[in-house]
């Protein structure tokens, strides 16, 4: 069971660690979660900047790799039972799974693959990949327990995470077979922790194109996720979109988001 007491955990597509390590390490001091799950951290293992984030009280665990994807969680106590794969997965697969056991909650962090564009050879490996997922959790997770899956999953689920439905109806992220992939996990047994807090407003998003001006526009999709098994769900305070974060000198495409458990 989550430790008692008020427990923050975030999850952040920071799109290179080494990158945005300025912008990190006083959002960590600033923001003091106890769970930090990092997507798209763009670094083999044996490079990660593990020091700075000892020097602020985190242990990390890594799977990484040279240039693209790569994900991390950065806890205040040591992981158990750790899995860096999923099922089939052979060593040179991409790094998008990483799953601990943490403060007594199994966190299991995702980065879903793209997809490309619909009908495309990775659009099929998506879809084939969130059915792997979702197998894996079947049979390695109970959704009894407390459960947290988040990271980048690379959908905006409703119309109202999207900034113009229809110009994203049919696209990548946006597809009628990627969100019915989405309510299978909610289906498993997960909540959409942000729409427990909000269930229906819009123009809440997590990522913005680099291009157009999109951010000040708020031209964004919501493929930033913290799912949350029902004892969880129970437990969980808030969630926040930390907007702040995607402003200012070099940030990264996508916001952190941070649900608080009470």
């Amino acid at each position: 069971m989550l430790c008692s007491g008020s427990v923050k955990i975030a999850t952040w597509n920071v799109n290179s660690v080494r990158t945005r390590l300025p912008r990190l390490l006083p959002w960590l001091e600033r923001r003091q979660p106890d769970v930090v799950c990092l997507q798209e951290t763009k670094v083999q293992d044996e490079h990660f900047p593990l020091a700075e984030l000892e020097a602020l009280g985190y242990q990390a665990l890594v799977s990484g790799e040279r240039t693209y994807n790569g994900v991390a969680i950065l806890s205040r106590s040591p992981g158990a039972k750790v899995i860096r794969a999923l099922p089939g997965d052979g060593p040179d697969a991409p790094r998008r799974l990483l799953v601990t056991s943490s403060g007594g909650a199994r966190i299991v962090n995702v980065y879903a693959p793209n997809g490309g564009e619909l009908g495309s050879p990775g659009y099929t490996y998506k879809l084939g990949w969130y059915r792997r997922l979702l197998a894996f959790l079947e049979s390695e997770v109970d959704a009894g327990e407390d459960v947290v899956v988040c990271g980048d999953f690379n959908i905006a689920p409703e119309d109202r995470d999207v900034w113009d439905p229809e110009q994203w109806r049919g696209h990548v992220m946006a597809s009628e077979p990627e969100r019915s992939s989405f309510r299978a996990l909610l289906a498993w047994g997960l909540a959409d922790a942000l729409r427990i807090h909000r269930p229906q407003e819009g123009g809440l998003y997590t990522w913005w194109d680099y291009r157009a001006g999109a951010f000040h526009r708020n031209r964004g999709l919501r493929i930033d996720h913290i799912l949350l098994s029902p004892s969880l769900a129970k437990r969980c305070a808030a969630v926040e979109i930390d907007r702040n974060e995607r402003k200012g000198a070099r940030p990264s495409d996508h916001a952190p988001v941070v649900a608080t458990f009470e």
